[in-house]
């Protein structure tokens, strides 16, 4: 019988603190994202969901329960901030074309 201890990497290790191609802090990064258009910010949301969503799926093909829990509960949350930032948009999309076409 193999007394040894399983080494295992902690799941944060391999997630970057970086976000590739953005060189501003997370605070610049978060008024960028903020000042997109409404179209875009739902688009990024469900893209941001869906990638949690994947992670959820792969964390609970490799029997991390609890961490693909919480997963899948954020992805749920990004998705319904998505679904909001759509009710926004389309409160504003009148407006926004009487804007544009001026």
């Amino acid at each position: 019988m193999d007394n040894k201890k399983k080494t295992t990497i902690p799941c944060y290790i391999k997630h970057s603190k970086d976000v590739k191609g953005f060189s501003g802090s997370i605070d610049e990064l978060a008024f960028a994202i903020g000042n997109t258009t409404y179209d875009t910010a739902v688009d990024f949301l469900g893209k941001l969901a869906d990638d949690y969503k994947r992670q959820a799926d792969a964390d609970k093909n490799k029997g991390r329960i609890q961490l693909a829990t919480q997963l899948y509960t954020t992805a749920e949350k990004l998705y319904e901030a998505r679904d909001a930032m759509q009710k926004a948009r389309d409160i504003c999309k009148p407006y926004m074309q009487t804007i544009n076409k001026k």
